[in-house]
């Protein structure tokens, strides 16, 4: 196939006509016959389809992306009807169908996967990782029996952790298609025993710190950055002391203290919301931090604030 089209010839020095064979990957001057380019690739698609007899006029002809945790990588034979939708292939059909697919759970499983992650808009390097987990468990064959929603949401959790993008279990629960914060406990247990038995030793999980969550926490109440960076700053003070409250409910409690020193003053209940903490669990938490407000709230953000202001837990 040949077109034509101007281009500026170097040896004719002006622009002129050029032919562009595709079957040679060459662009040639037709007044001089000079080759301007060869060997050039063809980057446009190829709308051509294999499937005409069939009726199906599908112009794709590749398969999903190679999958490595596959045994066969994600690639497979289908044996489609013969020619005018016949049933002359429909023994060979139903032969491949009987045989059954040795990777159907785990394919099945690592679609869960990519739907949760995609409802917590996760990156795809916590996707792969989840996967990654859940293909060590299936290769000890200690799937078979168990819940496989609470599994896959364990497998999320525990590579959110890993990859230092840590959620929490009610966050992870919001999109286990109905698997409870019990059996996604369980199922986390489970999956860090088992995978100590084949590494021989414990699970690296990551440690997790109330800063972890911030970020997430703060753009979901929609505070501005000045209010964010008071908030990042005051958590980190709060680490210098021993403050024996989680993660989670150290933030929400640092997010409630910061907000009620600003105009936008949030409600606890906006806070709980945003933070998937309890309400009591926030004031818990803001009750152990109270006494430090002083020290651990920045000098530029309570400078032309009064202190006195917060609310105390105790009145």
């Amino acid at each position: 196939m040949m077109n034509m089209a101007d281009t500026y010839c170097s040896d004719c020095k002006r622009n002129t006509e050029v032919v562009f064979d595709h079957a040679a990957g060459d662009t040639v001057c037709s007044e001089c016959g000079l080759v301007l380019e060869s060997r050039s690739i063809d980057e446009t698609s190829e709308w051509r389809t294999f499937a005409d007899d069939s009726g199906d006029h599908d112009p794709v002809r590749v398969g999903g992306p190679v999958n490595p945790l596959l045994g066969d990588s994600g690639l497979s034979t289908v044996i489609s009807k013969g020619p005018n939708a016949s049933n002359g292939d429909s023994s060979l059909a139903r032969l491949q169908n009987r045989g059954g697919d040795p990777d159907r759970a785990i394919v099945l499983a690592f679609k869960a996967i990519a739907t949760m992650a995609d409802r917590l808009s996760l990156v795809a390097t916590i996707k792969d990782r989840a996967s990654e987990i859940y293909k060590r468990l299936e290769d000890q064959k200690c799937t078979r029996g168990r819940n496989l929603d609470a599994l896959v949401a364990a497998c999320i959790y525990i590579a959110c952790r890993q990859e230092g993008k840590p959620r929490t279990v009610k966050e992870i629960c919001s999109i286990a298609n109905g698997a409870t914060k019990k059996e996604i406990g369980r199922a986390k247990e489970f999956i860090v025993k088992q995978l100590k038995v084949e590494m021989g030793e414990s699970m690296e999980m990551g440690t997790i710190h109330a800063g972890d969550y911030l970020r997430r926490f703060c753009s979901n109440l929609g505070m501005s950055n000045e209010e964010m960076k008071a908030v990042q700053e005051t958590v980190q003070k709060a680490e210098e002391f021993d403050i024996r409250r989680s993660p989670i409910s150290i933030a929400a409690a640092i997010i409630y203290m910061i907000t009620q020193l600003s105009d936008s003053k949030k409600p606890l209940r906006d806070i709980s919301i945003a933070t998937t903490s309890a309400e009591g669990t926030i004031k818990n938490a803001y009750k152990d931090l109270f006494p430090l407000v002083s020290k651990i709230i920045p000098e530029w953000y309570s400078k032309g604030k009064d202190l006195k202001s917060l609310a105390n837990p105790k009145a």
